[in-house]
């Protein structure tokens, strides 16, 4: 109940984290931290691969890592933007757009990574090609998931490709409505797709794969001191180094974990994407159910 509490003091009000933090510490207890996971999967299914690794991270670097998502990306951008959660693995894009304000700062990323976007279809659809997705309706996460929807609407604009998106709120939504005919084609990233249940993903059939970039950002809101970031941050790196901990990389599909820094996302920078400078101003009205 007390993580529970907390947790929903931080996400409902937004309160500055010192605060809470400051309390914890004067009782002489481990500082209690509000981890956000991006929710590109369902809640149930990023508690169960998330929630060991943030408790063996927890305890090895003397802090207890509370698991927190949200129902969509959209308000999981919300909630980055109030400065809600005290460490984030977010996208690329949200990085370079929270690292402005309120000023997360990266320190970890999955090693040897890139990120790339996907477009998935049924195993029997007869699209072959791009330009067989002309004039359809296309299923996407949301409109600022990077690779998932940023990077694939790109694709298909530049080749002057003709579609309709429909936002689906997650990565696992996209796959279920291909999945169902509900929409020809749809984004996501393979990470995602492949820890899909097997009895979905073996009904797609990848169509087309983009160039990579640096992957999601590990990254600590601006209030959290250094100290408690780098013992958070060797933790994470240490996870490759034993059998337990490759275990749990092995659950988010991961190799290793390494350092990062601010300038290792300057090549999203680069691509000058503004979507988010006015988070009132997105329109969600695309967005429909397909779970």
């Amino acid at each position: 109940m007390k993580i529970r509490s907390l947790y929903l003091l931080l996400i409902l009000t937004a309160l500055p984290w010192v605060s809470v933090h400051s309390r914890a510490e004067t009782a002489g207890e481990r500082p209690t931290l509000v981890f956000g996971i991006v929710p590109q999967q369902t809640a149930s299914k990023l508690a169960r691969l998330w929630t060991p690794i943030l408790d063996h991270i927890g305890k090895a670097s003397g802090t207890r890592l509370v698991f927190a998502t949200a129902p969509d990306i959209p308000t999981f951008e919300q909630r980055l933007a109030a400065g809600a959660y005290d460490l984030a693995y977010m996208n690329p894009y949200h990085y370079v757009t929270f690292s402005k304000k309120p000023g997360y700062r990266a320190f970890a990323k999955q090693k040897d990574k890139q990120l790339k976007g996907i477009l998935v279809v049924r195993k029997d659809s007869p699209v072959e090609d791009l330009v067989d997705l002309d004039s359809g309706q296309l299923a996407f996460p949301s409109p600022a998931a990077f690779a998932a929807s940023i990077i694939t609407r790109a694709k298909l604009a530049q080749m002057q490709i003709r579609f309709t998106p429909r936002y689906v709120e997650s990565h696992d939504s996209v796959y279920r409505s291909v999945a169902k005919g509900l929409f020809p084609a749809g984004g996501g990233v393979m990470r995602t797709f492949n820890n899909m249940e097997p009895e979905i993903r073996d009904q797609l059939r990848v169509l087309w794969t983009s160039e990579g970039y640096t992957p999601h950002a590990f990254a600590a809101h601006p209030d959290l001191p250094g100290e408690i970031v780098r013992r958070i941050s060797d933790a994470m790196l240490a996870l490759a180094d034993s059998e337990e901990g490759r275990v749990l990389l092995d659950a988010l599909a991961f190799n290793a974990i390494e350092n990062a820094e601010d300038a290792d996302w300057n090549d999203i920078r680069a691509l000058d994407i503004n979507l988010l400078d006015n988070l009132s101003g997105i329109r969600y009205e695309e967005r429909v159910a397909a779970r």
